[in-house]
């Protein structure tokens, strides 16, 4: 039975050029090639800081009181590059946002407030919640208005993340810094002995390009938002040239000789990681998008594409005190290369965790079981038929505005065979996709699926929750915003 088990996800790909173009934001130190995200790099017009400079911030930690969360989203400005004050847009004015906490299986709901400028959607990514909560695109809270969002969490503890998700805009929204982690916990998972408390941080990571005045840049077509997109170069994504996690320029973290659980997110719009550390330290990847592995694998890479997650512990006491351990991004050189660093600055007071060898229980499904195959092929269509005056990207030719992909019945489980032709991230709203472990050890849950150029995967998909109406889309968001994204009905 193991051996079928991995074959619900499988990867191939074909060797492809993608359309990235190499810049410079202040010296050659910053030119980064690019090599593993489909899109076009805009380089920084001010200066960008030396590596390992800035401390790393830990975003504040939020928990419900009686069920509730209060957000707003606002404008403000924050010192992101060391003397410089750049202004973003920010769930509590900050970037990223406030870490939610909660429990499975316990109610949430955030009420969010709308004090920016702009449309704002609020979409709970990973999230099993009814269509009318989950912020479908159109479902726009105005300049001034608020609403609120309520989530079952009937489901896994798992790391989410919680983003804009407004029509037409959601590249930009986010860019600007409208997105934050939701870490939800279970009784279950506490007993594990994981690192847990100060020892259990949220890594956001993102890559952004600032203009003179140190501001974002974002290359929207038109500035004053009467059209939605993205000038023609930056078509098949934007790629900044500074990596920024948790809002600060290739920061350093000091800890103890100890182990740290590290709940990693991939939060830019369209650049991919592999992340990598030195000096002999691996990581030892416990969840994905969906939570808790079977098993624990050890790692050298952790690749997570747009709006992935990894939930990994590494052990800081295999090196000595005063080493300094480097995170970076092997797929591309330069600053883009670049992550942060761990600087380990003393020994442990105490450390009585651990990373057991059974983490969770995952029920396989039985391919026998399926009831409706699909295919779902995710690609550029023809030049000048676009709803943005420029070729939409699609799934099987179909865009937002053509109506359902397909009607999937609840109580049912089918296969989805996705395939690509270039580098695309696909995530469905409500669904998770079961796929074999990283590792090849056992299976896994996920919501976000890599595709690589030419590539295709196979995974199974139980069709539980809520009926309504969802969205399916690329996680690139230049090309969800660009009409990669359709709708399909649950019933």
């Amino acid at each position: 039975m193991i051996a079928s088990r991995r074959t619900f996800l499988g990867l191939a790909g074909t060797a492809a050029a993608t359309a990235v173009l190499a810049g410079c934001g202040g010296g050659s130190w910053f030119t980064g090639n690019g090599t593993g995200s489909q899109g076009a790099l805009l380089a920084s017009a001010v200066p960008l800081p030396e590596p390992f400079q800035v401390p790393l911030p830990i975003p504040p930690t939020i928990e419900p009181t009686n069920g509730t969360i209060e957000l707003t989203a606002r404008r403000s400005a924050v010192e992101i590059l060391p003397g410089r004050t750049t202004e973003i847009l920010g769930y509590e004015g900050i970037f990223p946002g406030p870490t939610i906490r909660a429990s499975s299986g316990e109610e949430l709901q955030v009420r969010l407030r709308n004090d920016t400028e702009i449309d704002t959607v609020l979409h709970l990514h990973g999230g099993r919640t009814p269509a009318e909560h989950d912020g479908y695109p159109t479902d726009l809270i105005v300049p001034g208005a608020e609403r609120s969002y309520v989530y079952p969490l009937q489901q896994r503890a798992a790391p989410l993340w919680y983003h804009d998700h407004a029509m037409d805009f959601t590249g930009p929204n986010v860019y600007a810094g409208l997105a934050g982690m939701a870490l939800l916990g279970s009784q279950e998972e506490g007993a594990l002995g994981l690192p847990s408390g100060e020892r259990d941080v949220p890594l956001v990571i993102a890559d952004r390009s600032f203009d003179g005045d140190a501001a974002f840049a974002y290359p929207l077509a038109d500035p004053s938002r009467g059209r939605p997109g993205v000038t023609m170069r930056y078509h098949g994504g934007v790629l900044g040239d500074c990596v920024l996690v948790n809002g600060a320029p290739w920061p350093v973290m000091e800890v103890d000789a100890a182990r740290y659980r590290f709940r990693i997110l991939n939060a830019a719009n369209a650049r991919r990681f592999d992340l990598t550390l030195d000096q002999g330290v691996t990581f030892t990847q416990v969840g994905t998008d969906g939570g808790l592995l079977e098993r624990p694998a050890v790692r050298r890479v952790i690749a997570v594409a747009g709006a992935e997650r990894a939930d990994v512990v590494i052990d800081f006491s295999s090196v000595p005190v005063g080493t300094r351990v480097t995170m970076t991004n092997s797929l591309d050189a330069g600053g883009p290369g670049q992550v942060m660093q761990f600087h380990v600055v003393r020994k442990a007071a105490s450390d009585d965790t651990r990373v057991p060898e059974q983490l969770s229980v995952i029920d396989a499904l039985d391919p026998g079981a399926v009831s409706v195959t699909r295919d779902l092929h995710f690609a550029l269509g023809a030049t000048g038929s676009g709803h943005h005056g420029m070729a939409d990207w699609n799934v099987n030719g179909v865009t937002f505005h053509d109506g359902d992909v397909f009607t999937a019945q609840r109580g049912t489980l089918e296969r989805w065979r996705l395939s690509s032709d270039v580098h695309h991230p696909v995530h469905a709203h409500l669904l998770h996709y079961q796929v074999g472990a990283p590792g090849g050890d056992g299976l896994a849950w996920k919501d976000t699926i890599d595709l690589r150029p030419g590539g295709s995967a196979e995974v199974l998909v139980p069709i539980e929750g809520y009926a309504g109406r969802y969205v399916l889309h690329c996680h690139n968001l230049e090309h969800e915003d660009m009409m990669m994204m359709v709708n399909f009905s649950v019933v």
